[in-house]
C-alpha cells in the first residue's frame, strides 16, 4: 500500500530525540522512511568538529544484521540507507529499538547509539482466507443460531492494530462481536431470519475489518453462504451439562461419562459422531479421549487435584446429513482430592546451641508445615518427640515454634535429637518427620566437688622437701573453662599445724598444692617432734564466669621415725627406795653415775635406777636396759625395761671395794639407737652406806645410800613388789584397751582417707609395723601392709616425774 511521504518529510518526525547519557545517543525514525533521510547529526552529537568525522573514519560497526542506516562520510550524519520495516525488524514487539555501535579512530572509541523505529499504519488488517464458505440448512436453522468466524490480524502495533468489524447489509444475518481477550475481538455470524433456499440459494456478504490508524486501513473477507435443503434436525444431547466427579487416583481407562445425543431424522441424517471441540485448560487434551461412535469418554492421562481441580470440555455431536447438523454440550469433570500427599515439615529458623540456663519458653526453632491436599487430607497435626523438654506452639496456620518447656542441664544431656512429627487427617493418614539437632551450651552452674570432704594423709617425718604427699582431684562436670579446675591451699580456712612447743604455723609454710594437677607437695622436711598433725583446706576453683569453688579438708598425720637416740637424765627427785644414788650425766650420749651398796646385801636389793628418755614415740621411744660390762656372772644386774640396778647375789668382800658397771640404753627403732651410762658402785659398811644415803638425800634429792639392815631390806623389797604389781596392772589394762580399740577400728565404718578409684585404703608412711601409743600431744594408730612385726604393744615412755 502506497503512502504519501511529502508532508511527512517536510515535518520529518525524526527529531533528534537524543540524549547523551552514559555515552549513548538516542534517535527515533518512522518506518518506511526513504533512503537518504537524515536521522540525526551523529558527528555533532558525538562532539566531533566539522570534517573530523571523515578524517577519523566515523562509521557503524556491523552486528550481524542489516541496520538499514549508515553514516554519511562527509557530513557525519546518520541517514537511512535502505527500507526500514518495523514489522520485519521487531515483529509485534514494542517499542522497536535498534542498538548500534559507532566506531571512531584516532583515538579509537566506541559509542552506543539507540535507534527507535516508530510504527506507522502501513499494514492493513488481513483475514486468513479471502473467502469463507458456510452451509446453512433452510428452515431448520432457527434464528439466533451462531456461526463462528475467523478474525483478521494486523501486523502493526498499538492503536494501528486495534480492529473493528462491519458486515455488509442483510436482513438475514447480523454480526456479534465476542471479546476473546483484552486485545482481540472475534466475530460471530448470527442468523436473524430463517433462510429459504428457493428464494435465495446463496448469500454473498462482505466482512470488513478496520484498524485504528490514521488514516484507517481495512481488510475484507467474502462470506459465501449456501442454503441447504433436507436434514432439518440437529442431534440433541439429553443434558446440556454433564457433571462428573472422579478421584485424582483414578487409573487410565476409567470411564468418565457415556454421552448420548439423538437425531429424529432417519437414515444417514440420524447417524451421529462425537468429538471434543474445546478444552479448558488446554492440558485437558491429554486427559480424556472421546469415542466418536459410542460417545464414551475415558481417561487417557493422570489426574492431579493439586494441579487442576476442574476440567471443562465442549463436546459436539454431528450427524451425517447433508449438510451435517451438530449439537453441543458441556462436560464438567471435577477432580476429587485423595490423600496422596504427605505433610512437609521445614525448619525455617534455628537458634542453636541453647544455653543450659535458657528460660522456659525460649524459642529454639521456627517450623513451617504444609500439605498439598485439601480438606481433612490437608489438615495437619504436629507433635514433638520426645515430649520433653521441648514443645510445639502454633503461631498461625502452618507455622509452629519449637519452645523450651523444661529447664536444661548440659551435664545430664548435652545434645537433643528432637523429631517433629506431622500427621494429616486423611484416611489412611500420611506422616512426615523432621529431625532437629539441638546442642546445649554450657554455663558455669557446677562448682568443683571433691570425692571426699576430708582426706586423711600419713607422711613420714624427715621427708625430702618437694616430696609428693598426696594427690587430690575435684570433679567439675562443666566443660571448657567452666570445667577447668585450679587448686590452692586456702589460707582462709582454719588450717595450720601445732608444734610440740604449743606454737602455730600456717599450713602454707609446710605444704603446697600444684594448681593444675592437685598434687600436694612438702615445702620442707616434716619433724614429728615439731608437728604431729597438720590440718588445712584445699580449694578448687574453676575458670568460669563467675568462678565457682569447692573445698576439702586434708588431715596430714606425721609418722614418727627413729631419729632420736635415748638421752640420760640427770639425777633428781626422790628415788624408788633407800639404797639408790644418782649423779648428773656428763654428756648427751653417755653418763657417769655412782651409788653405794652395803656389804652382805641380799640378792634383789635395788642399788640404783638409770633414768633415760627418748624424744621419739611408740616403738622408737620404748627403751630397754642392758648390762654391757662386766659380762658374765657379776654381782649386779639391770632390769630390762625398768633400768633398776639390783644385786644379782649377796655381796661379798671378794667383790672388792668398787664395781664399775657399763649400762647400754637402747630403743626399739630400726635401726636401734642407744646411749651408754657408767655406774660406779662403792661397797661400804652398812653405817657408812646409811650416812652416804642421808647426805646424798639432803644435797641432790635422790634417794641413795646403803641398806641399814634387815628392816630396810624388807621395806625395799616390799616397795619393789608394790611397784611391780602396779606396773603389771597398768600394762594389762592398757593392753585390754588397745585390743578393744583395734576391734572397733576393724569393724566400724572407715573414715575417709586419701585413695584412688576403688575401696579406700589407709596409706601408712611408717614401717614400724606395730601398734603404738604415746603420751605426747598427738596419738598415732597405724597398720602397715606387709609389716615385719606382728606383736601388739601398748606402753608409755619414761618421762621424768
Amino acid at each position: 500500500m502506497s503512502v504519501c511521504w511529502g508532508p511527512v518529510l517536510r515535518v520529518l518526525v525524526l527529531q533528534a530525540a537524543w540524549a547523551l547519557v552514559g555515552g549513548q545517543v538516542r534517535y527515533s525514525v518512522p518506518e518506511e522512511a526513504k533512503a537518504g533521510t537524515v536521522v540525526g547529526r551523529l558527528a555533532q552529537d558525538l562532539g566531533l568538529e566539522a570534517g573530523e568525522a571523515e578524517a577519523r573514519r566515523l562509521r557503524l560497526v556491523s552486528q550481524g544484521r542489516r541496520a538499514s542506516v549508515e553514516v554519511s562520510g562527509a557530513s557525519g550524519a546518520l541517514v537511512v540507507s535502505s527500507r526500514l520495516d518495523r514489522e520485519e525488524l521487531c515483529g509485534k514487539s514494542a517499542p522497536c529499538a535498534l542498538r548500534l555501535e559507532v566506531l571512531v579512530e584516532r583515538p579509537l572509541r566506541v559509542f552506543h547509539v539507540e535507534l527507535e523505529v516508530t510504527d506507522i499504519n502501513d499494514n492493513a488488517p488481513l483475514f486468513p482466507t479471502a473467502r469463507k464458505n458456510l452451509s446453512i440448512a433452510e428452515l431448520i436453522t432457527v434464528p439466533g443460531s451462531r456461526f463462528p468466524l475467523e478474525g483478521a490480524s494486523d501486523a502493526d502495533v498499538g492503536a494501528n492494530a486495534q480492529l473493528s468489524y462491519t458486515l455488509s447489509p442483510t436482513e438475514h444475518f447480523r454480526l456479534d462481536l465476542q471479546k476473546s481477550n483484552e486485545r482481540n475481538i472475534v466475530p460471530d455470524l448470527v442468523l436473524t431470519k430463517p433462510l429459504d433456499r428457493e428464494t435465495l440459494p446463496v448469500h454473498r456478504l462482505v466482512l470488513t475489518a478496520s484498524d485504528g490508524g490514521r488514516p484507517s486501513l481495512t481488510g475484507t473477507m467474502e462470506l459465501l453462504i449456501s442454503v441447504l435443503d433436507a436434514n432439518d434436525n440437529a442431534p440433541q444431547f439429553n443434558q446440556s451439562v454433564y457433571k462428573v466427579q472422579l478421584p485424582e487416583n483414578a487409573v487410565e481407562g476409567t470411564l468418565v461419562a457415556l454421552l448420548n445425543a439423538t437425531d429424529p431424522d432417519e437414515g444417514i441424517n440420524s447417524e451421529v459422531t462425537y468429538t471434543a471441540t474445546s478444552f479448558i485448560p488446554l492440558s485437558g487434551r491429554d486427559v480424556i479421549a472421546v469415542n466418536p461412535k459410542t460417545g464414551e469418554i475415558r481417561l487417557t492421562g493422570a489426574l492431579d487435584f493439586e494441579e487442576v481441580s476442574i476440567y471443562d470440555f465442549r463436546i459436539e455431536a454431528t450427524d451425517k446429513g447433508t449438510p451435517p447438523l451438530s449439537g453441543h454440550c458441556r462436560l464438567e469433570l471435577e477432580v476429587l482430592d485423595v490423600n496422596d500427599n504427605a505433610p512437609e515439615v521445614w525448619v525455617t529458623s534455628l537458634s542453636v546451641p541453647v544455653p543450659e540456663d535458657a528460660a522456659v519458653g525460649t524459642v529454639v526453632a521456627l517450623l513451617s508445615v504444609s500439605d498439598r491436599d485439601s480438606g481433612a487430607n490437608g489438615r495437619v497435626r504436629c507433635a514433638v518427640w520426645p515430649a520433653s523438654p521441648f514443645g510445639l506452639v502454633s503461631t498461625f496456620a502452618g507455622s509452629y515454634s519449637l519452645v523450651l518447656r523444661e529447664a536444661l542441664d548440659r551435664e545430664r544431656v548435652s545434645e537433643y535429637e528432637v523429631e517433629v512429627r506431622a500427621e494429616d487427617g486423611g484416611s489412611p493418614s500420611l506422616r512426615a518427620r523432621r529431625g532437629v539437632r539441638v546442642p546445649v551450651s554450657d554455663v558455669n552452674d557446677n562448682a568443683p566437688a571433691f570425692a571426699q570432704a576430708v582426706y586423711t594423709v600419713l607422711a613420714r617425718e624427715n621427708n625430702a622437701a618437694g616430696a609428693e604427699l598426696a594427690r587430690l582431684w575435684a570433679r567439675d562436670p562443666d566443660e571448657a573453662d567452666n570445667g577447668r579446675v585450679r587448686y590452692s591451699v586456702w589460707e582462709g580456712g582454719a588450717g595450720g599445724g601445732a608444734s610440740a612447743g604449743g606454737g602455730w604455723r600456717p599450713a602454707s609454710s609446710y605444704v603446697s598444692v600444684d594448681a593444675e594437677s592437685g598434687r600436694v607437695w612438702a615445702l620442707q622436711p616434716l619433724d614429728y617432734e615439731e608437728v604431729q598433725v597438720l590440718q588445712f583446706e584445699v580449694r578448687a576453683v574453676d575458670a568460669g564466669e563467675p568462678p565457682l569453688c569447692g573445698n576439702a579438708t586434708v588431715q596430714l598425720f606425721v609418722v614418727d621415725e627413729n631419729d632420736n637416740a635415748p638421752a640420760l637424765l640427770p639425777a633428781g627427785g626422790g628415788g624408788p627406795g633407800p639404797g639408790l644414788a644418782g649423779e648428773a650425766a656428763s654428756g648427751p650420749g653417755s653418763g657417769a653415775l655412782w651409788a653405794w651398796a652395803a656389804w652382805g646385801a641380799p640378792a634383789g636389793q635395788v642399788v640404783a635406777k638409770i633414768r633415760a628418755v627418748d624424744a621419739d614415740s611408740g616403738y622408737n621411744a620404748w627403751l630397754r636396759y642392758e648390762l654391757w660390762e662386766p659380762r658374765g656372772k657379776g654381782p649386779f644386774r639391770v632390769g630390762l625395761y625398768s633400768g633398776e640396778v639390783s644385786t644379782a647375789r649377796a655381796l661379798e668382800e671378794a667383790d672388792g671395794p668398787r664395781q664399775r658397771l657399763v649400762i647400754v640404753v637402747r630403743d626399739h627403732g630400726e635401726p636401734a639407737r642407744s646411749a651408754t651410762a657408767t655406774l660406779s658402785v662403792s661397797l661400804v659398811e652398812g653405817a657408812e652406806a646409811a650416812l652416804s644415803a642421808a647426805g646424798s638425800s639432803s644435797s641432790s634429792g635422790s634417794g641413795t645410800g646403803l641398806r641399814a639392815g634387815p628392816g630396810a631390806e624388807g621395806g625395799a623389797a616390799a616397795a619393789t613388789n608394790v611397784w611391780l604389781v602396779v606396773a603389771i596392772c597398768a600394762v594389762s589394762s592398757l593392753f585390754l584397751l588397745a585390743v578393744v580399740l583395734y576391734g572397733a577400728s576393724r569393724w566400724a565404718p572407715r573414715a575417709g582417707v586419701l585413695s584412688g578409684p576403688g575401696p579406700a585404703t589407709l596409706v601408712c608412711a611408717s614401717e614400724v609395723g606395730s601398734w603404738s601409743y604415746s603420751q605426747r600431744q598427738s596419738r598415732s594408730l597405724c597398720v602397715a601392709d606387709g609389716a615385719g612385726k606382728s606383736d601388739l604393744m601398748v606402753f608409755s615412755p619414761n618421762f621424768p616425774p
